[in-house]
């Protein structure tokens, strides 16, 4: 488990809003079915050593993916620009909170350096939340975005954005870039979001992506939820109706997990036959690709899941 508060190695404290709260209840045991291996591959350990040489940050190790072990083995990661620190402190998130450095205008160019080297046929780039900046840095996604078309031309790119909450013109950046997949997670269900995911707005969120579809109707649409936090399954049928009102093509579920106890606690493990149910029930309700487990997150198998969307597409024609 993450420490929130480390003054021995680290003077400055990762969750600066989060130091004084009180400890949330104690987790529950997880169940067998949320373990995972510790990861010492030697694949790992050259994906980590990429990373550190050229001064990348991923969302794997940032937010403290289960994940982790397996995908960096097989050299498969998340890229995460514009710094390691959040100007958001959502209750579920691990990701550094504070106030960010300055733009690295060379960090395009190493993220695409560096994906020709991993030799990625799929490549996701995520970010921390920039709200310091004019434009909550749709530039830098879109620089990013070119970069990685120059060094690795063959590679398809999928983005997972903030939601430029009152960024004028943000997104028409990033969508100008033309990503092949543009992801944006609602993260739970809209009761929950004051204690979730206060900084965001349920609708603007889900606003954000139908707009996607109307600027590009052939960009593939991405978001995902957690459970776990206390919403109702009711609930969560009705973020499935409304991603899809919005034309969303592909829903991933997967279960949240405490980083600290600092953090919001863990009200449920829902056991794998519920994700199977409502994995079932989102297809029923006309997504595309469906991607409903214990460990679903929204990188995780992202190239294999890329290909099994266009085909499903190719295949509803």
């Amino acid at each position: 488990m993450t420490v929130v508060l480390d003054l021995v190695n680290n003077p400055r404290p990762r969750h600066p809003e989060k130091a004084h709260r009180p400890d949330s209840p104690v987790q529950p045991k997880k169940p067998d079915w949320i373990r995972v291996k510790v990861p010492v591959s030697a694949g790992y350990a050259e994906t980590h050593a990429l990373m550190r040489a050229n001064g990348l940050h991923t969302v794997c190790e940032e937010a403290g993916c289960p994940n982790i072990g397996e995908c960096w083995e097989k050299k498969h990661a998340t890229f995460m620009i514009m710094g390691d620190t959040c100007t958001r402190a959502c209750a579920f998130c691990n990701v550094k909170t504070g106030l960010p450095g300055a733009l690295d205008p060379a960090e395009p160019a190493h993220v695409g350096e560096a994906t020709a080297k991993l030799g990625l046929a799929h490549i996701v780039v995520t970010s921390v939340d920039r709200d310091d900046l004019a434009d909550g840095g749709a530039r830098h996604f879109a620089e990013t975005i070119r970069a990685i078309r120059t060094h690795a031309p063959g590679t398809t790119i999928e983005v997972l954005t903030p939601d430029f909450l009152r960024k004028e013109g943000a997104l028409e950046i990033v969508v100008e870039a033309t990503p092949d997949v543009f992801n944006h997670n609602l993260e739970t269900v809209p009761s929950r979001y004051l204690s979730v995911r206060p900084g965001a707005r349920y609708f603007h969120s889900l606003r954000l992506l139908q707009r996607v579809k109307e600027l590009d109707p052939a960009m593939f649409t991405k978001s995902g939820i957690m459970v776990g936090l206390g919403e109702e399954r009711n609930e969560i049928l009705q973020v499935m109706d409304d991603l899809r009102s919005a034309d969303v093509d592909f829903l991933t579920i997967g279960q949240y997990l405490q980083p600290t106890r600092k953090h919001h606690e863990v009200v449920r493990f829902m056991p794998p036959e519920e994700f199977e149910a409502l994995k079932t029930i989102a297809y029923a309700k006309g997504f595309l690709m469906v991607s409903a487990s214990p460990l679903t997150r929204s990188s995780h198998h992202a190239g294999e899941d890329f290909a099994r969307l266009k085909a499903a597409r190719a295949a509803a024609k």
